[in-house]
């Protein structure tokens, strides 16, 4: 199996334990590979770190969520393990540019600007 193979295995892993608590150790037990080397061949595939990945996977859960269902934003964020509703908001901010509640409640006639990838959406 290539790197390119494992690494897609493992991001097809990632999301469907995404709403489960998945840090570097977590997904290198998985992998049966060093954390050290599973973040070194992660970020060579993707261009990314395997942190990032997760987080921006949980940020656009979180943006689907907002955009879709009236759930507290305390909720989702404590849902997506965010320690706080605090963290998650400055968070989703640096990458959406705006607060949840904002996101959630958008100026008519305002599209989301999701931001692009590596030519998929985040």
């Amino acid at each position: 199996m290539s790197h390119q193979q494992i690494i897609q295995t493992l991001i097809e892993w990632i999301d469907e334990h995404i709403d489960q608590p998945l840090n570097i150790d977590v997904v290198a037990k998985k992998s049966g590979y060093s954390k050290w080397y599973l973040q070194r061949m992660f970020r060579t595939i993707t261009h990314q770190t395997l942190g990032e990945y997760i987080r921006q996977r949980r940020l656009l859960l979180a943006a689907v969520e907002l955009r879709t269902t009236e759930r507290p934003i305390f909720d989702i964020a404590m849902d997506l393990g965010y320690v706080s509703q605090q963290t998650f908001s400055r968070v989703f901010r640096r990458e959406f540019d705006r607060t949840p509640s904002d996101y959630r409640h958008p100026p008519v006639g305002h599209l989301p600007a999701y931001r692009q990838r590596r030519g998929r959406l985040l």
